[in-house]
Parts: C-alpha cells; sequence; structure tokens
C-alpha cells in the first residue's frame, strides 16, 4: 500500500512535531509514508470565506498530487472533512458553471482515499493498541469537523484507552465547540473568545494533566486561551500521544 501524509498547513507551519509523530507511529506499524512535496492547502480558509472559485486550483493540485496513492492520511479532521465533504460539492459547481468538467473525475478519484488518522489506524490497519505509552492523566476533545462532519466517533478514544499508562478523563461539555472555527475565530473574535474561556474552564475541571484533540487549530485556540488564564493542562496533538513511548516520553 502506498500511503502519504497530507501535513496541513497549520502543522506545517506551527506544529512540525506532529506530522513528525504520524510518520513515526506509522512506521513502528509497519508502513511507510510517503511526503508529496509538492502538496499545498487544501483550500479550507478560501472556501469557508467565501472565495469559491478561487478554491478550485487548489482542489485541482490536491487530487493531482495525491491521485497515485493508496491512502492520504492526515493529523487534521478539519482537513479532512474539507477534502471529503466539501471537493464534490466544488467539483460539480465547477463542471455545472461550464469551468471544469474534468474536476469531478479527478476528486472522485481522491476523496475515498483520505482519511483522518484515527480512521486509518482502525479502519485500514485494524489497530487499536498502536504500542504508545502515556503517563498522563488526558481528556480528549473531539473537534467539530471530526465528530459532526467525519463522524469519526469513538476512536480516538479507542486509541487513547489502549496506550499503556494513559488515564482517560471526562471533559466536561466535550461536544461543545471551542469557538476557533477558523475564520469564525477572526470574524467573531468576542464569541470566539467566550466558547474559548468555556472550553478552557472544562479543561481545568476535568483534572487532566494533558488535553489531546486531532486537530491543532482548535489546540492552539484551547491553549492561547490556557495560557492567558495563567495554567491548565497542557495540549497535545492526538499523533503525538499515540507516537510516544517509554523511550521518548517526557
Amino acid at each position: 500500500m502506498r500511503v502519504a501524509l497530507f501535513i496541513t498547513c497549520v502543522n506545517d507551519a506551527l506544529y512540525p512535531g506532529t506530522g513528525r509523530a504520524v510518520v513515526t507511529l506509522l512506521r513502528r506499524l509497519g508502513v511507510e509514508v510517503d511526503f508529496p512535496a509538492e502538496q499545498t492547502c487544501c483550500g479550507q480558509v478560501q472556501y469557508n470565506t467565501g472565495y469559491r472559485r478561487q478554491t478550485e486550483p487548489l482542489v485541482r493540485r490536491f487530487a493531482t498530487v495525491f491521485t497515485e496513492y493508496d491512502a492520504v492520511v492526515t493529523p487534521s479532521g478539519s482537513c479532512a472533512a474539507m477534502v471529503r465533504e466539501h471537493y464534490p460539492r466544488i467539483a460539480r459547481r465547477a463542471a455545472d458553471e461550464d469551468r471544469d468538467g474534468e474536476l469531478a473525475e479527478l476528486t472522485g478519484r481522491i476523496v475515498p482515499k483520505v482519511y483522518e488518522l484515527s480512521e486509518f489506524l482502525l479502519d485500514v490497519l485494524r489497530v487499536e493498541d498502536v504500542g504508545g505509552y502515556f503517563p498522563y492523566t488526558v481528556a480528549y476533545h473531539p473537534t467539530c469537523h471530526s465528530l459532526r462532519l467525519l463522524g469519526v466517533g469513538d476512536r480516538p478514544t479507542r486509541l487513547l484507552r489502549a496506550v499503556k499508562g494513559l488515564d482517560l478523563v471526562e471533559l466536561p461539555g466535550a461536544e461543545e465547540c471551542c469557538g476557533f472555527g477558523g475564520t469564525f475565530s477572526v470574524k467573531n473574535p468576542d464569541v470566539s473568545a467566550a466558547m474559548g474561556a468555556d472550553k478552557a474552564r472544562a479543561a481545568v475541571d476535568s483534572g487532566a494533566q494533558v488535553l489531546c484533540a486531532a486537530d491543532n487549530s482548535c489546540l492552539m485556540h484551547i491553549g492561547g486561551t490556557l495560557s492567558r488564564r495563567g495554567g491548565g493542562p497542557r495540549v497535545l496533538h492526538l499523533a503525538e500521544i499515540l507516537a510516544s513511548t517509554e523511550e521518548n516520553v517526557s
């Protein structure tokens, strides 16, 4: 199986350790991972801001760059949802308006191959215990896109419960949005900050040492809020917890 890593913009620019953790984890499970250097943004920011036509070249680039792979794995429920939920709509609209009749065929080939990390581990590799070790108390925040659009369900928590030494605790109001929402936080900063404060308070109330999620964009928002309020659990991506072992835990 030829597997590619789609790192995403946020991870590439701000959280490269998450991408390295995905590669470390998959290699430990016997999967060799390629990193196509030609990959760029999936176009979610442009699409959500209303620049629909300007998103089409990015859709085409994604489909072209990853077309030869059997699976594309990403540590982002948000970007996986962009590809799986919105690419087909973008392609249909491009065809209906006689701008790009080929885009639907390209996206039709790539969309079924795109997996959020926990989906790939459980649905493709059929692995629940990935050999991790993380001796801390952890609370899991299910991000909106992974929860509502991808429907990953309990996949992340099943993986976390199988990690040696990890104590998974409940996050109060877990299914409530953290308030980041990409451009939502820019357009509605006061509402976003209030929602972030609620989520940060819930993280503290959980008693966890670490708050985990499958999207670093949400963790960035929550982590920044925790920092401004003067402390609380540290935030860490799911991939980094799963990749942790007794040799590298810190």
